[in-house]
């Protein structure tokens, strides 16, 4: 059964730019950067007539280029942090586009997914550092200067089943076109 998820990548000068924020914080295991992305929705452990669903359907989306901000560093897990990010700046445009994936997913017969949609870049995962640990890394690194690119498809990724997952790699890609350039060229 493959274990499947649909993001955004993040392009090679983007991914070099967040690697920067690597090292510094002990125990931390790096995300390496080739495997950076957005993950728009998790599917999980899935068998092949899913799997097949998912890639049709997704090519049902017809929606135009996403521009993606990344505007600061933080950790998820709070007391008990687990992984530190990159946050998404908040964009009308990748809200509807991941509704949609998740919609097209429970049409498919997928559950709900469970949680809410906090897009993000995982750059490692912290587990068994401190709270006070992360809190230091964070001080250090918390706002970035906006980094900004334009999503022009989103993918349907594979992983392995282990802690991370990476290295993800992409079964499918679907494009994101404006609306004219779609009528004209299709």
């Amino acid at each position: 059964m493959p274990r499947l998820f649909t993001g955004l990548e993040v392009p090679p000068d983007i991914a070099l730019q967040l690697s920067m924020h690597r090292g510094g914080l002990s125990g931390a295991r790096w995300i390496e950067p080739s495997d950076y992305h957005i993950t728009l929705r998790f599917l999980g452990d899935v068998d092949g007539a899913t799997a097949r669903d998912a890639y049709d359907f997704l090519a049902d989306i017809q929606r135009g280029p996403v521009t993606v901000t990344l505007d600061q560093i933080g950790s998820f897990g709070g007391d008990k942090p687990h992984s530190v990010f990159a946050r998404v700046r908040p964009d009308g445009a990748l809200s509807e586009l991941q509704g949609e994936h998740e919609r097209l997913m429970r049409r498919i017969g997928l559950p709900p997914e469970p949680r809410k949609f906090v897009p993000h870049v995982t750059l490692g995962r912290v587990k068994g550092a401190s709270a006070l640990a992360v809190a230091d890394y964070l001080s250090s690194r918390a706002l970035i200067r906006p980094i900004s690119f334009t999503a022009r498809r989103f993918v349907l990724y594979s992983s392995r089943a282990s802690t991370g997952g990476g290295p993800y790699i992409v079964e499918a890609a679907y494009p994101l076109e404006a609306a004219m350039s779609r009528a004209r060229w299709g």
